[in-house]
């Protein structure tokens, strides 16, 4: 590590990054089970906020498996370091000015205060999913869920494996309750104060 020299005070600083996209950037991270909903509700409020003019990016499961985490398995450690690299990446956008969309399951309380702890508490907004497992399951069209109860998917969560609810999550919302369309509405009526310059 001693041939690291970090240029950060070199780069321009991201409040100039803001002020040129006319936008705050945070995280906002969806949290919940496989299924819930969280990729669909963080593509649809994408696609709301580019039609505002904002600039975002989403990050979910599969764009990130299939490219930079591709060589992670599911093992604890590596669904840790999963989330570690993911929550290193949002910082990166973070510091553009770019706010940034995260799905991902990140079933506990520990995993998810890994990724506070790194893009900083004030830039992090945590949307708990919290559709019941019984719609997760219906609507689970890889037969995750199938397979997990036959036992040919380990420690999968929900099934066999604990998702431990959010205790501090800024918003909360239940996809089966109501169509993505008003769901995308509330969570717009939020946003928009937080993430306007």
């Amino acid at each position: 590590m001693n041939n690291i020299f970090p240029v950060f005070e070199q780069i321009v600083p991201r409040e100039q990054k803001e002020n040129k996209l006319k936008q705050k950037s945070v995280v906002i991270w969806f949290t919940g089970l496989s299924g819930a909903g969280k990729t669909t509700l963080a593509v649809a409020l994408e696609k709301e906020l580019f039609q505002r003019g904002f600039l975002t990016q989403v990050l979910d499961g599969d764009n990130i498996r299939s490219g930079i985490n591709n060589n992670l398995k599911f093992s604890p450690e590596d669904r840790t370091e999963n989330i570690r690299r993911i929550a290193e990446v949002s910082k990166l956008f973070l510091n553009c000015g770019i706010i940034t969309l995260c799905a991902f399951v990140s079933p506990t309380q520990d995993i998810r205060q890994l990724v506070r702890n790194i893009v900083g508490t004030e830039n992090f907004y945590e949307i708990f999913v919290s559709t019941p497992v019984e719609v997760c399951e219906q609507r689970d069209v890889k037969g995750l869920y199938a397979k997990a109860r036959l036992g040919e998917i380990k420690d999968f969560t929900g099934i066999n494996a604990p998702f431990e609810i959010p205790a501090d999550a800024n918003f909360v919302i239940d996809t089966s309750l109501q169509s993505i369309e008003t769901n995308v509405e509330i969570l717009l009526e939020k946003l928009l104060p937080i993430i306007t310059k």
